[in-house]
């Protein structure tokens, strides 16, 4: 039996390929494959985690690319694009959930229903707002989740979807003249809740 050939990609010379020769490349191409393997068993075992902590809809571990792009365009997400619904215009408070959680065990433990009657002959605005008294733009916010997860695409805001209320603003001067604060401002809230997010 002939010994194997190559052809030589830049001479385009015929090699004959002895033994000598053949066995280190066929181990070093052996090796080369087997690299590849291992690489793709790690990033399926990666992506799988990834999807185990954060499905999404009809994709798994073994998903091609196109795959998992096709459905995050369903939801406004194409590479290096992100649809935001309306204008962005409008404004909204953000509350951080320990926030709430504080704000109503410290109302529990320092206020009474009858302290928040103001006139005996008509029981009314007895309520007590829970919130920042601060709020941000859609457009705002998105920027500031744009620069914690470091995304280089753009926003295309959709007009011919509905803003809604234009702004979303508690009165929380009731709350604070009891003393009672929020610790979480959403830059650091969106800091937070992204790092939850990776970990």
């Amino acid at each position: 039996m002939s010994d194997p050939t190559i052809i030589c990609p830049n001479c385009k010379t015929e090699i004959k390929l002895n033994e000598s020769l053949a066995a280190p490349l066929i181990e070093a191409t052996k090796n080369q494959f087997e690299k590849k393997l291992i690489q793709k068993d790690e990033e399926i075992i990666k992506r799988k985690k990834d999807l185990d902590k954060n499905p999404i809809e009809g994709i798994d571990a073994f998903s091609s690319k196109e795959n998992i792009l096709d459905i995050l365009e369903k939801y406004g997400m194409k590479e290096g694009e992100i649809e935001v619904w309306g204008s962005g215009k409008p404004k909204r408070e953000f509350l951080w959930s320990e926030d709430m959680a504080d704000a109503c065990v410290f109302l529990m433990e320092n206020r009474n229903f009858k302290d928040c009657i103001l006139a005996k002959e008509e029981i009314r605005n007895t309520h007590i707002n829970i919130g920042t008294g601060s709020d941000i733009s859609i457009e705002d916010l998105a920027i500031l989740i744009k620069e914690e997860v470091k995304f280089n695409g753009s926003f295309v805001f959709n007009t011919s979807k509905p803003d809604g209320t234009m702004q979303k603003l508690t009165d929380v001067s009731k709350l604070n003249s009891l003393g009672w604060k929020h610790n979480i401002a959403i830059a650091e809230g969106v800091e937070k809740i992204y790092n939850w997010y990776l970990n």
